[in-house]
């Protein structure tokens, strides 16, 4: 490819897009008590779901350090430019350090290109754009085409989320534990979204698994009407089976071109919990 295109462990990449392109991933940490650990480098996700389940504890994460970002800027050919896609910067410090990194770099090398580009989304929403920059990548779009693209499909990305527990959220710290035994008890499941900002803000509160999944789709067409040039991306935590079910529920519905699903990384899997869903799309 003439284009790097990078990202960092907040981005969930469906195996399709990883195969056909050489991205670029610079990983996470996650924080146990006993142990620390480089997502997807030195913990994979079948551990990082049973080691939740051993210790009974969440992990905090940490971003990717301006050092970690600047190695891998500087391990890509200088003639080539660098497309980053970073985390939300409503979520992480991830972007702030791919950029601190990106002027550590221009200071030596002052005619690399560096694009570091704030998603404003997270998980599938950046498999999502990967997706999008393969397309265009493919159709022949110069550096800065892409970038001016990518730019204008950030302020069009929709991210959605259902949650089929709040245990994490409480283990967590993000939501009050009698809050949280309160709507555990009423069955209470929340829908979120990312904000126009990036950060993540809930959309509705539904008593029932399945009527919190009809409100999850049916919130799609809340967004868009024109689905046939269109593709869903959607991401699981450990539920594989789930995530599909309700795939092909969504497709029934809504006719989108095509679909990726993949399992969710630890970063949101933290505070999703077991058969947490988000999906991503462009909205109209």
């Amino acid at each position: 490819m003439t284009i790097q295109l990078m990202t960092d462990g907040g981005a969930d990449i469906p195996k399709r897009i990883a195969e056909a392109m050489d991205i670029v991933t610079v990983p996470l940490y996650l924080h146990f008590k006993d142990q620390h650990y480089k997502a997807g480098e030195t913990i994979d996700l079948k551990t990082f779901h049973q080691k939740i389940k051993d210790t009974d504890e969440l992990p905090r994460s940490a971003a990717p350090s301006p050092n970690d970002f600047y190695d891998a800027y500087k391990r890509i050919e200088s003639s080539k430019p660098i497309i980053m896609l970073s985390l939300s910067k409503g979520l992480s410090a991830t972007y702030e350090n791919a950029r601190l990194a990106k002027n550590m770099l221009l200071e030596e090398e002052p005619d690399r290109k560096i694009e570091v580009i704030n998603t404003k989304t997270a998980s599938c929403g950046i498999g999502l754009l990967l997706h999008e920059a393969k397309v265009k990548i493919e159709e022949g779009f110069t550096y800065n085409q892409l970038v001016e693209h990518l730019h204008q499909l950030v302020e069009q990305t929709t991210t959605l989320f259902v949650l089929k527990t709040l245990e994490n959220l409480i283990k967590g710290g993000r939501l009050d534990k009698v809050k949280g035994t309160i709507a555990k008890t009423l069955n209470i499941k929340v829908l979120m979204k990312a904000s126009e900002e990036g950060t993540i803000e809930v959309a509705d509160r539904v008593r029932g698994d399945k009527k919190s999944i009809r409100r999850f789709i049916e919130q799609i067409g809340e967004y868009t009407k024109d689905f046939e040039d269109k593709v869903i991306s959607m991401t699981h935590c450990n539920a594989e089976d789930r995530a599909k079910h309700v795939l092909e529920e969504i497709r029934k519905k809504y006719p989108f071109k095509d679909a990726y699903v993949t399992e969710m990384g630890p970063l949101i899997a933290t505070y999703a919990g077991e058969g947490g869903l988000v999906i991503s799309f462009l909205k109209d």
